[in-house]
């Protein structure tokens, strides 16, 4: 198990996560410690165990919300408890399973290596992943490339990852949006805009069937129409953007060659 970090920790939001939520909270403490668990307002009775389990576990944490909010929401709530307390990045993580917690500390070290970097997953489906979900996220990601101007975002929706927290709550701060599905995307275009260079690690993902535990709150009329106006709004403030981030591609060009030269 690694040593309780100072400056690193791990975010699970979770919203009625089904009973696997327990294994990957154990695995994820295996890995790493501190792991806060923010309930984003659950009523399948999971809050109560996370609960017992954080007072037999000085690495684990609960941080609890009344009502269901999104998981944007869950996500800012745990980041401004966070550095309140003096972390500076936050390694973010759903609750169902799918995510790869045996890379949680690869990832720790190459935030360390490049702390004023973003830390993306990009996920490696297996036959398990619906291809409707698979032919969406391409759609999403070459809109995220357009308004980033390519800046090597390699997946926008994929939530392992991990975040600088001062720069992701600077832009939370300023706007209402990023607070329900459209969160993952969403920061990663606006971090990119921020100057926040992206490190792209490989991540293997798991989707489980009902019958396996496998528990799914992605709504397809309602996210997909929710990832659309995001998209809208991106593009619309892209165009406003598009000659500072045209100029910062043009100085990062020169300063490669330089270096390149020298």
């Amino acid at each position: 198990m690694s040593a309780f970090s100072t400056t690193h920790l791990v975010l699970v939001p979770c919203y009625n996560p089904g009973h696997k939520v327990y294994d990957t909270i154990m695995e994820a403490r295996q890995q790493w410690a501190p792991v806060w668990i923010i309930i984003d307002g659950s009523t399948d009775g999971t809050g109560e165990e996370l609960r017992r389990m954080a007072s037999e576990d000085p690495g684990l944490r609960v941080l609890h919300l009344p009502r269901n909010r999104g998981k944007g929401s869950a996500v800012i709530h745990g980041l401004l408890v966070a550095a309140r307390a003096g972390y500076t990045h936050a390694l973010t993580m759903d609750a169902d399973g799918q995510h790869p917690r045996q890379l949680i500390q690869q990832f720790m070290a190459a935030s360390v290596e490049s702390p004023t970097s973003m830390i993306l997953g990009v996920p490696q489906f297996d036959s398990s992943a619906p291809t409707v979900r698979v032919v969406g996220r391409r759609l999403c990601n070459w809109w995220v490339n357009v308004e980033t101007l390519w800046a090597g975002i390699h997946d926008s929706l994929f939530g392992f990852r991990v975040y600088p927290i001062a720069p992701l709550l600077q832009i939370m701060r300023r706007q209402a949006w990023m607070r329900r599905f459209d969160f993952d995307a969403e920061a990663a275009v606006r971090l990119s805009w921020l100057g926040v260079m992206p490190v792209n690690i490989a991540a293997p993902v798991k989707y489980f069937r009902p019958e396996e535990g496998g528990v799914s709150h992605f709504h397809y009329g309602r996210d997909n129409a929710l990832l659309t106006w995001m998209h809208m709004r991106l593009f619309a403030e892209f165009l406003v953007r598009l000659p500072t981030l045209i100029a910062r591609r043009r100085r990062t060009h020169i300063r490669s060659v330089n270096e390149e030269t020298y």
